[in-house]
């Protein structure tokens, strides 16, 4: 046999080993890793979460690793079994575990879990909370009582006391408004702090402004309620501090009808206050959200509206959870509320929703870029909550 025939012979024979006279294929190298099992019981199914950073789950016999607990940190996962490994001398308890998807599942060593469903969290948002629409309770919360930018999440404030003038009345819905400001004409052509377009002395109603200013969020337009409203801009935003105060909202201030910045609004001559920028806490954005919905529930009715026209312009609701949107979840059945972004306060959104068989849920995100999926996370955890059920 030539030499190189006679090395691959060798070699294809040194996968195998004589065992009392049979040959055998040899162990895998792996082999010396795997886990033998002791025993192995049903257990009642118990919610677990991570201990800490360290931990992964395995297919029982330790050959193949399923995934590391630090790629699900804010998983609860769902032990079935127990059962007692022999690794070498040792032999150690493990756990066999699902998601609650069940497509991530295997053994684990029971001392990298703890019991208990894991904590629940919004990584992205800044500050957030859930509130329970019928009693006011927050039954979540993450920096709720911290003041911060709001954006366009003001206009809720706006539309409450637009909605409080106008009073039901036929006569105050078809009141027009004369446009005179050439500060607000040009702000409705402003790429970054326009949208509803005003021509210089045209008339708009107020019903126009309000679907302007709800649903496309048109900061002109809301602007130009408040003159409405109030008799100017500056006493349009005392009346909204005012408001927050008759309300002892304890962390909200108000230079802004529309929740511009005033970095933006003095180029067009509505800058007001010392302070740059509204500055709300996520728990008094939803108690706003609140006196809004409780005081004038056809806001409801006015949110779910995706896009209408007004005066020759197409309005379009931003809000991503409605139906037919990238987002929507039928079960949680969401009904508004207002989106709001600026580069300083970060996308923004006040959600609403009545899931069957519970309470009106609000929910607020702020400075939060996965504002719409964080949302659905936060109204889902908040129907947890034993306080939800009617």
């Amino acid at each position: 046999m030539q030499k190189a025939h006679l090395n691959r012979y060798l070699a294809a024979f040194a996968v195998v080993i004589t065992l009392g006279g049979v040959i055998s294929p040899a162990v895998p190298v792996n082999a010396a890793t795997r886990y033998k099992t002791v025993s192995t019981k049903s257990i009642k199914k118990t919610a677990y979460h991570k201990k800490s950073r360290r931990g992964a789950i395995f297919n029982k016999t330790h050959t193949r690793k399923v995934s590391n607990l630090t790629a699900h940190p804010n998983t609860t996962w769902y032990a079935s079994k127990r059962a007692t490994l022999k690794h070498g001398n040792t032999k150690a308890i493990y756990l066999y575990v699902k998601n609650g998807k069940g497509n991530v599942k295997g053994w684990i060593w029971h001392n990298y879990l703890k019991k208990g469903k894991a904590p629940f969290v919004l990584s992205k948002a800044k500050a957030a909370v859930a509130m329970d629409a019928k009693t006011g309770k927050v039954v979540w919360g993450k920096h709720a009582n911290t003041a911060r930018p709001i954006a366009s999440v003001s206009k809720l404030m706006t539309l409450y006391l637009t909605l409080k003038k106008i009073d039901g009345k036929s006569s105050n819905w078809n009141h027009k408004i004369k446009i005179k400001s050439r500060g607000l004409v040009s702000m409705s052509r402003s790429a970054a702090c326009g949208g509803f377009h005003f021509k210089l002395n045209h008339k708009y109603t107020v019903r126009q402004l309000y679907y302007a200013a709800f649903l496309d969020s048109s900061n002109n337009a809301a602007i130009a309620l408040g003159q409405w409203v109030s008799g100017s801009n500056a006493k349009f935003i005392r009346q909204m501090n005012a408001q927050a105060k008759s309300w002892k909202l304890g962390r909200a201030h108000f230079v802004s009808a529309s929740g511009l910045e005033n970095s933006d609004l003095r180029g067009y001559g509505y800058a007001y206050g010392k302070a740059n920028a509204n500055k709300v806490s996520a728990k008094d954005v939803a108690l706003i959200a609140r006196h809004l919905i409780r005081s004038y529930p056809r806001v409801l009715k006015d949110g779910k509206i995706k896009s209408m026209k007004v005066n020759g312009q197409t309005c379009h609701n931003y809000n991503n959870l409605l139906k037919g949107r990238k987002y929507y979840r039928a079960s949680l059945k969401v009904d508004g509320l207002k989106t709001g972004y600026t580069p300083l306060a970060g996308y923004c959104f006040v959600g609403t929703g009545q899931k069957s068989g519970k309470h009106r849920v609000i929910t607020v995100v702020l400075h939060d870029e996965n504002e719409f999926t964080e949302t659905r996370s936060l109204m889902n955890h908040a129907y947890g909550y034993r306080s939800m059920n009617d």
